[in-house]
């Protein structure tokens, strides 16, 4: 595992559902930068937390889905491996959703704090899915989740419909940029060809 002195500690929190059919070996493949980074040898090895009253990492056969809630001490390098899961796990994805990384500063105390100090406390959301529209909507989901939680302290749940629309277009015309982007890295259509296909896959549905 390890070391004991490393000065953060880093939670993974997350429900990734995995397409139907996916081998385990690949699976233990895609998730190899979380148990090496333990310094395990094999993602059994790895999977257990550093806490024991957390699941760890652990994949539902029967609903095809991988169950992250696992703590492991590091350092920043951390955030590399993170990039090397994320670029794996959207092979393996059926759907857009998100992961959370916190960082825990374990050195900081109030001593430091008191001494004007600066926390490495620190905490990013990832997003993985099958494909930039998936990862789009998780995105669209999440965001329209939360802004509506905080606006109906305000307004009642009706009047939001216009404020959900709003975002939609934001995300709307993110995903035509996108598109736009990927047909432009494109090599040109020969003469005979009229079609007019969007490189960046399906536009994210609109849920109201």
């Amino acid at each position: 595992m390890k070391n004991d002195n490393a000065p953060l500690e880093i939670h993974v929190h997350g429900d990734v559902p995995i397409k139907p059919g996916t081998d385990i070996k690949a699976i233990q493949e895609a998730l190899k930068p979380l148990w090496h980074y333990a310094g395990a040898r094999s993602l059994s090895d790895g999977a257990p937390s550093l806490y024991e009253e957390e699941p760890g990492i652990r994949f539902d056969t029967n609903l095809n889905r991988l169950q992250l809630c696992w703590t492991v001490k590091g350092d920043d390098d951390f955030r590399m491996v993170m990039e090397d899961l994320c670029m794996n796990l959207n092979e393996l994805s059926s759907a857009g959703t998100q992961i959370e990384v916190t960082f825990y500063d374990t050195d900081f105390d109030d001593e430091d704090e008191a001494n004007g100090a600066e926390s490495r406390d620190d905490f990013v959301m990832l997003f993985v899915g099958p494909d930039p529209a998936a990862i789009m909507q998780a995105q669209r989901d999440l965001l329209i989740h939360d802004v509506v939680n905080m606006m109906e302290r305000h307004f009642d749940g009706s009047e939001l419909t216009g404020v959900v629309a709003e975002i939609d277009k934001l995300f709307s015309q993110r995903f035509d940029n996108l598109v736009s982007s990927l047909e432009l890295g494109k090599p040109p259509r020969g003469s005979g060809g009229t079609g007019s296909g969007h490189g960046g896959g399906r536009r994210p549905r609109h849920l109201h």
